[in-house]
């Protein structure tokens, strides 16, 4: 059965996945990239998705997600395991995103959409402003394109705001919302947090000794060293030119970088959410 681990890009779901995957997968909780395998994008790496959706439109490919997620639990015996994902939690012409028959819960990782904005502008090498129009479009979607240009699935992303509050109010799953701020201020409280949330769904033994390495070898400036060293397939290859994944983390301060009249649009556009979220 699924764990989510959901968000709105650049804002933290591949921190948590890294978090995640090293104190499950590791021998010890020291975190390598390789880790990450272990927890899929959906739908965007679904095999069963790749092999049948290529040339189908958003409500073929939405009929079979459902179908995509049952095959995946079978994979997995029927034991918990973790997915990460970008969508919204949505109904396409009929066809849910998920079900209680296939998720068990979700942990929703939330960002300060104005910082948000600025790494989405260096991930898909867009404007500023472009970025804006992505964060605020109700109808955003997000395709997945092989080399040879065909669509193997879609994520239905809308805007920042109706991501958030699908998540949040979803009935079909218990969603533990976690702030990519608290991770920074407080790694290891917030980590915990994380692990007594899964050990709902299955068992979880707290380990000191591990917890310390898998924060030690998840630390931003060493996520930084192996993406250079090493290289991420995870990082946008956009305009001939590889863009850094791990470009700026708590260093991307939206007070130092922003404008003023692009920061009063954000705020005001999702005032609500931002209050509630103690943003403003």
């Amino acid at each position: 059965m699924i764990i989510w681990i959901s968000s709105y890009p650049k804002s933290g779901n591949t921190w948590v996945r890294a978090l995640l995957s090293s104190y499950f997968y590791s021998k010890d909780g020291n975190f390598h990239f390789d880790l990450l395998e272990h927890i899929k994008e959906f739908p965007k790496h679904s095999d069963y998705l790749n092999e049948i959706s290529v040339y189908k439109n958003l409500a073929e490919i939405a009929k079979e997600w459902i179908p995509a997620q049952r095959k995946l639990n079978l994979k997995h015996n029927n034991s918990t395991f973790f997915l990460k994902t970008h969508s919204t939690i949505c109904n396409v012409e009929g066809s849910h995103f998920t079900n209680k028959e296939n998720s068990l819960g979700a942990i929703y990782v939330v960002r300060d959409p104005r910082n948000v904005i600025l790494s989405l502008s260096n991930h898909f090498d867009l404007s500023i402003e472009k970025s804006l129009e992505m964060i605020c479009n109700k109808k955003q979607i997000i395709t997945n394109p092989t080399k040879e240009n065909r669509y193997i699935g879609f994520t239905v992303l809308s805007d920042w705001q109706n991501h958030y509050r699908t998540w949040k109010n979803c009935k079909l799953v218990e969603v533990k919302i976690v702030k990519y701020e608290d991770l920074i201020l407080s790694p290891k409280n917030t980590f915990i947090g994380i692990l007594n949330f899964i050990n709902k769904f299955m068992q979880v033994d707290i380990d000191e000794d591990r917890i310390k390495n898998v924060l030690m070898s998840t630390e931003f400036s060493k996520l930084q060293q192996s993406e250079n060293k090493y290289g991420f397939k995870e990082s946008s290859n956009m305009s001939g030119f590889n863009k850094k994944f791990f470009n700026l983390g708590p260093k991307n301060n939206w007070k130092n970088l922003l404008k003023k009249e692009i920061k009063e649009k954000i705020e005001n556009h999702f005032k609500e959410e931002m209050k509630e979220l103690g943003y403003l």
